[in-house]
């Protein structure tokens, strides 16, 4: 994708409600050590350098499980584990500083280059690190002693903060210090979890150097919300029991409040700036609610809908409406958002005196139709039109008539209609009125 491509200038398009929806916002990363030490890392860096240039709120959480490992074995030095956990005595705990510090400068290093060949090549980044953590020992276990593996204490919110707000990048390996001076070598994950949790963070991403997770058509999982993903660690379903560390701090994250976890395969070419910077991404999202919500729209959402509903009203789909006939009938319009970009409305007309009201205006963005979207809109105005005591709906329809028919509408006539809407009937486009009660 270039600037040469005209694919560029709609991406560029589509990514702006982004740009702005993403500005300020806090996001922690985990980063596996793989990727650091991977010769793509430099693409990485570039991606990282452009999410702070746009005023992103970086806090990068890094691992160094396969180094330490390696450098254990080309030692010849036993690894133990109990459950899973490495156990770190004070032999192996000297390896864990020794790679933790070698991968800090390998990040600051490449994060130092900035944005080089690009014209913000100029641009300085600041990368900055320090004892943000506080930890503590796991302890003994089914009598294993952990020793100096350790669990987080406290998250040194302030400091961190206070580093983020001057537009610096917080970097924070995977080790955590005790009020004694200790060090103890923590989980990294778990640690970008705990991290996310303490900073209210608006998102946690685990750059993962496994495939995402997958459906039983091999297609990524796009979106699962808290609920449906702690369904799946329940399941026997393959792929949740290949994630299912990942998974299940994931659902614990959003249980505790940050709004949207994304995993997201590292092997990807752009895979960060394409799942935080289009409609879908590439990897699977969980988040602590329903990912698409449906409101009353406001002033506010009019060129969101313009944008929806101005190609259907080119395609003769949809009558065509100004941005002053918006504005004054605002309040009858629901809109549908996808991480704050609208992706549906519709709009329910009231007609008292007859007890009937219009669905009208309805639309779905191109890209979700055929997911049930527009069921799940037009759900949502026959439930507006109910608290309104009304008892029939209608639409007039030139393109859609068999969807709305497999919703139970019947064909009906021009007497059907409210005596204000009918003296307003267009005889020009013909359109097909049905009725249905509610």
């Amino acid at each position: 994708m270039t600037e040469n491509n005209p694919q560029f200038a709609q991406w560029f398009r589509s990514a702006s409600p982004y740009i702005r929806l993403h500005r300020g916002k806090t996001f922690v990363i985990h980063i596996e050590d793989e990727a650091i030490n991977a010769e793509s890392f430099n693409e990485l860096v570039h991606d990282l350098a452009l999410l702070n240039s746009l005023q992103i709120r970086l806090v990068l959480v890094y691992s160094t499980r396969h180094s330490i490992e390696g450098r254990l074995k080309e030692n010849k030095i036993r690894l133990h584990y109990h459950k899973g956990v490495r156990i770190t005595d004070a032999e192996t705990l000297e390896f864990v500083k020794d790679a933790a510090g070698k991968l800090r400068i390998e990040i600051e290093s490449g994060l130092s280059m900035g944005l080089g060949n690009t014209p913000m090549s100029e641009a300085e980044v600041v990368v900055t690190s320090g004892n943000f953590v506080r930890a503590k020992p796991l302890g003994i276990i089914d009598g294993v002693d952990h020793q100096f593996t350790g669990a987080v204490r406290s998250v040194q919110v302030k400091a961190i903060n206070s580093k983020l707000d001057a537009n610096e990048i917080v970097l924070i390996p995977p080790i955590g210090y005790s009020i004694t001076g200790e060090a103890f070598n923590l989980e990294a994950k778990a640690l970008a979890a705990e991290v996310a949790i303490a900073l209210k963070a608006e998102k946690l991403i685990y750059l993962m150097e496994a495939p995402a997770l997958k459906d039983a058509n091999e297609q990524v999982v796009k979106q699962l919300t808290r609920l449906e993903a702690e369904q799946l660690l329940k399941s026997d379903y393959a792929d949740a029991g290949r994630l299912h560390a990942t998974l299940n701090l994931a659902t614990q994250a959003c249980a505790a409040g940050v709004q949207r976890v994304h995993l997201v395969d590292r092997s990807v070419e752009g895979a960060i700036v394409r799942e935080l910077f289009s409609r879908d991404g590439v990897g699977t999202m969980i988040s602590s609610t329903s990912y698409d919500a449906l409101r009353q729209a406001t002033i506010h959402d009019i060129p969101g809908i313009m944008e929806l509903i101005t190609p259907l009203e080119k395609q003769g789909i949809l009558i065509h409406r100004s941005r002053e006939k918006l504005e004054l009938e605002i309040d009858n319009y629901t809109v549908m958002l996808r991480d704050d970009v609208i992706i549906g409305c519709g709009s329910l007309f009231v007609f008292t005196k007859e007890k009937a009201a219009e669905i009208a205006c309805l639309a779905i963005h191109p890209d979700y139709h055929n997911s049930g979207r527009g069921e799940q809109l037009y759900l949502t105005l026959v439930q507006n039109a109910k608290k309104a005591k009304i008892k029939r709906i209608f639409v007039l329809t030139t393109h859609t008539m068999h969807w709305f028919q497999e919703l139970g509408f019947k064909e009906s006539t021009l007497d059907e209609l409210p005596v204000e809407k009918k003296s307003l009937y267009n005889y020009q486009r013909k359109s097909k009125i049905l009725v249905r009660d509610v």
